[in-house]
């Protein structure tokens, strides 16, 4: 992926609301591949004081969101199945990578993963649909 288009995708992961209230980032992004981060805070509690699912699930769609948008064409999502391997610390960053590993012309799947520093915390197979649409935000003049 050239670097033009790889700034274009920091700089709107920087701007989306839903990312910025979670404290989610954007590490690195490449074609069908993304890596994302997010501090686990207080804030991310469920009702018994470990991380909260959702939270977790954000993470991982956001990793899931960039990965699948990455080959110029809208990607929507048709199905996540997440298992939740174990809570993580608090305080521990979490990183979320998203691998493609298959794309059709109208369907590709990935696979993503949420680590912290002592290992797995949740691992998703996901499924998108491929529209016949431009990503917006890419066009370059």
């Amino acid at each position: 992926m050239e670097q033009k288009k790889k700034e274009l995708y920091f700089k709107k992961v920087e701007e989306e609301p839903f990312a910025r209230l979670l404290g989610i980032r954007l590490l690195d992004v490449d074609e069908g591949y993304a890596l994302c981060e997010m501090r686990y805070t207080d804030d991310k509690d469920n009702i018994y004081n470990n991380t909260h699912g959702g939270a977790l699930f954000s993470l991982i769609d956001e990793a899931f969101e960039i990965s699948s948008n990455s080959h110029d064409r809208v990607s929507v999502a048709l199905n996540m199945n997440i298992t939740y391997m174990k809570p993580a610390k608090k305080g521990a960053m979490l990183r979320a990578e998203s691998k493609e590993i298959n794309r059709t012309r109208k369907t590709a799947s990935y696979y993503i993963t949420v680590k912290d520093d002592e290992g797995l915390i949740a691992a998703c197979q996901a499924l998108v649909y491929i529209k016949d649409q431009e990503i917006p935000f890419l066009k370059i003049d």
